[in-house]
């Protein structure tokens, strides 16, 4: 007999496994096994387990058996929060420089202008007005027409006017008077002066929300209203405001009183400004004062 067949008879060998009682040595029970069906019952266990551990190690209990797990995830959290912080330095940042430049917009500290009264590159754009005026921008806001053809604008329509878009709207008239000073860029006047009656109320143009209320030592009272469209009205040499930062108003709707505040003034008036995206426009281009 070879050493191959002594090795199989071995592992083939049968013992009988006896459970018996400790009081009595009565048997419960007996089980055959071999040492060949023990090392099959092993490596089965083995391949079991070890299959079962893989899995709960990939999904229900990878945080604990995974070492990459916790490192992936609190790299994802990083960027996450990379990325908030990044964008929260952005939004304050613009935020910073709105409010710069609205500042200096206030104080009429404005350095450098683009020339509105550069040569026009295609033919005026002509609206008839209510009581015979004809509408003829200036080359300078030519361009931002353009940008606000069909745009809807909350404001008042002229009656007669069927589409009530920027190119046929004109806004609201914040007071009727006599215009004393007109919109003059080059000499760092960027809006009009309209001179009314004593304690006239200022109206607003169109709807949008009041973002600035202040008191100049230049400029009097002055409010300011957010508009659709990038679009902000500024009313100074106030006496009274009747409204305060973040109030909602609409179009016609009473928002201050003409005064003669500040030391820029020579007498009750009102100053009225319109600006799109830090370029002052000609308010006489889009709104009748008298």
């Amino acid at each position: 007999m070879g050493l191959r067949e002594k090795w199989a008879d071995r592992l083939n060998e049968k013992y009988l496994v006896v459970v018996r009682k400790k009081q009595d040595f009565s048997v419960l029970g007996s089980v055959n096994i071999s040492i060949f069906r023990i090392l099959i019952l092993g490596v089965l266990s083995f391949i079991i387990v070890f299959g079962l551990s893989l899995i709960l190690a990939r999904t229900f209990l990878r945080q604990w058996f995974d070492p990459m797990f916790m490192e992936t995830e609190n790299t994802a959290k990083v960027l996450m929060l990379t990325d908030m912080v990044d964008s929260l330095t952005m939004a304050v940042s613009q935020k910073d420089t709105y409010l710069a430049n609205l500042e200096k917009i206030m104080e009429g500290n404005v350095t450098e202008m683009e020339d509105l009264s550069a040569p026009k590159t295609e033919e005026s754009l002509q609206v008839e007005k209510p009581e015979g005026l004809v509408y003829q921008p200036s080359a300078g806001t030519q361009s931002i027409l353009d940008e606000f053809q069909g745009l809807p604008l909350e404001s008042t329509p002229v009656v007669g006017v069927s589409n009530s878009t920027f190119m046929e709207t004109y806004f609201f008239p914040p007071i009727k008077g006599v215009l004393t000073a007109v919109f003059s860029p080059k000499n760092d006047h960027f809006g009009v002066d309209v001179v009314a009656k004593e304690n006239e109320p200022v109206k607003a143009i169109a709807g949008g929300t009041v973002i600035w209320t202040s008191w100049t030592l230049e400029t009097g009272y002055v409010i300011s209203i957010q508009h659709s469209n990038d679009l902000i009205s500024i009313y100074k040499h106030n006496s009274v405001i009747l409204k305060h930062t973040g109030d909602v108003v609409r179009a016609g709707e009473i928002v201050s009183v003409i005064g003669n505040t500040g030391e820029l003034t020579t007498g009750p008036h009102l100053h009225f400004e319109l600006w799109y995206k830090g370029t002052p426009l000609n308010p006489k281009e889009f709104i009748t004062f008298d």
